[in-house]
């Protein structure tokens, strides 16, 4: 369905007498937000594997470390490259919408676009926190029965997600969240002329830092479903993230742990 539909639809359906007592969409991304994102500054690893027709293709391994802007409420994050050893140490810094590169060989830092490939259907904005409840505009579309990542069916809301600024990563998304608790279930992206990018499922959820988070998210090729990339998240802790990390200034003296 066209985006354009999906917004016509959502307009119905708030029209609606049953839409009197469903929740605002935009409550409800903001929930499963926090469901995502740990509410202080924290680290954690991100493993990134690339798979084509099955066989593994490529992986990568980045520690993030981020912390809440307490004016904006968007995530800053700093992000370094771990594996494989050819990019170990190089960094990323996402700082409001700017995204930055930092090579340490060259000393060098470029800017980077969120919508640019990591590895695999992996967008840099994919592996920086991010709050989707700042970043888009939220319309309840259905409430529907939907499988997941593990094929079980599950009812959900069904959210369309029109991006507020074009410095986001994604034009607009389609978001089913977990009626019961707002869990997110699966995502389907798309360009602004309307093309399916990727879709994704959000799995595994396990306790971490106090709440039951995904820790997978299966990423599928929008016109290449044997083309998949999995991204895995571990090692979550409680961390201090200084503000001077945040600096693009800073880059070219950032320590390793």
């Amino acid at each position: 369905m066209k985006f354009v539909q999906l917004m016509a639809a959502a307009v119905l359906f708030a029209s609606t007498g049953a839409a009197g007592a469903a929740p605002s969409a935009q409550a409800i991304l903001a929930e499963s937000d926090a469901i995502r994102n740990p509410g202080k500054p924290f680290a954690l690893t991100v493993s990134l594997v690339e798979y084509r027709n099955a066989k593994q293709a490529g992986s990568n391994t980045l520690r993030v470390y981020s912390k809440a802007d307490t004016e904006s409420g968007q995530f800053r994050s700093l992000i370094r490259f771990v594996a494989p050893a050819r990019d170990a140490n190089k960094l990323m810094l996402k700082n409001g919408n700017d995204l930055w590169f930092f090579d340490p060989s060259s000393k060098a830092s470029i800017r980077l676009s969120p919508q640019q490939r990591l590895l695999g259907q992996a967008a840099n904005g994919d592996v920086v926190t991010v709050n989707l409840a700042k970043d888009y505009r939220a319309q309840l579309v259905a409430e529907e029965n939907v499988a997941d990542g593990d094929r079980q069916t599950r009812r959900s809301y069904k959210l369309a997600l029109a991006a507020v600024s074009a410095e986001v990563t994604y034009h607009h998304i389609e978001m089913w969240l977990d009626a019961g608790n707002s869990r997110p279930i699966k995502s389907r992206f798309f360009t602004e002329s309307g093309q399916l990018l990727k879709t994704a499922y959000y799995r595994r959820y396990q306790a971490q830092l106090g709440v039951e988070r995904p820790t997978e998210t299966v990423i599928i090729d929008g016109l290449d479903p044997n083309w998949v990339t999995v991204m895995r998240f571990d090692e979550y802790a409680w961390r201090d993230v200084p503000d001077l990390w945040l600096q693009r200034d800073y880059l070219p003296r950032f320590k390793p742990e």
